[in-house]
């Protein structure tokens, strides 16, 4: 009854503790693509190979449905995976959903015509991967309509989270958010839409203001993938075992997990 979560490195540990807490009798394995860390550099291509891959390395663990808990492979991979290549017997969900009927306050599966909401200047921080696609403006403009989207590509950030390196991470942020704030100087919303970010979630958050109101995935996710299973049960895959994969080197993995989650995190070779 394993369910997979994959990501490009170690952001998709923020959506793993979150989905522990919300569903703890679920075995989780997660997946970490750390030797091609980070995807949002990445050609769109390049993306959809190594997700696919990576799904499919989670499958054979008896995942039949897989969490893409990675932004930039929501963004750039999974229509063309859901629309060419996913069998009927599993599923790959993504991450931005959520996220979006959150802020436009809509409850999961509402498919009812976009509408005026609330919030009115968003800011997006994610991948240049993401912000290339537009996926998160194509997912917003099915729910609402009159919203503002700045986009800041928050190049390095993941390298930094990825090397361990806090201090690197930290300013790059405060950079990402003073850039954005010269082309919207009041967001009254501020997604954080890269797995990775939450990491970093205090700093974007003091970098913001106390007027920003900032969305992260985490909690969203498990939410909805809770929702989900109570709906569809019998993609509970075959797999009974909770563990940690990388294709990076599982002690180096393992070392910046354990810095940035503060809990004792143990990867293998996947």
């Amino acid at each position: 009854m394993a369910v997979g979560i994959f990501d490009s490195g170690l952001g998709g540990l923020t959506v793993l503790d979150a989905v522990s807490r919300k569903l703890p009798d679920v075995p989780f394995v997660y997946f970490g693509d750390n030797a091609h860390a980070p995807y949002g550099v990445r050609t769109p291509d390049d993306i959809y190979n190594l997700t696919t891959a990576a799904v499919e390395r989670l499958w054979a663990e008896g995942c039949d449905l897989v969490i893409l808990a990675c932004n930039t492979a929501s963004a750039a991979a999974l229509k063309r995976m859901q629309e060419h290549w996913i069998p009927k017997d599993k599923r790959v969900l993504g991450v931005f959903v959520p996220l979006i009927e959150a802020l436009t306050e809509r409850q999961w599966g509402d498919n009812s015509p976009p509408r005026e909401v609330a919030v009115k200047h968003v800011a997006l921080f994610a991948t240049p991967a993401t912000v290339a696609s537009r996926a998160f403006q194509r997912e917003l403009a099915f729910r609402a309509i009159g919203v503002d989207v700045e986009a800041q590509p928050c190049g390095g950030v993941v390298d930094a989270i990825e090397a361990g390196d806090e201090a690197l991470a930290e300013s790059l942020v405060r950079a990402h958010v003073d850039a954005l704030k010269r082309r919207m100087p009041a967001p009254e919303a501020a997604i954080l839409g890269c797995t990775h970010y939450p990491l970093m979630e205090k700093t974007f958050a003091e970098a913001l203001g106390p007027e920003v109101k900032v969305y992260s995935q985490a909690n969203l996710v498990a939410e909805s993938l809770a929702d989900y299973l109570v709906r569809r049960p019998e993609f509970l895959g075959k797999g009974t075992e909770s563990k940690f994969l990388t294709t990076g080197d599982p002690k180096k993995v393992s070392d910046n997990a354990t810095q940035f989650l503060r809990r004792k995190v143990t990867f293998q070779a996947a």
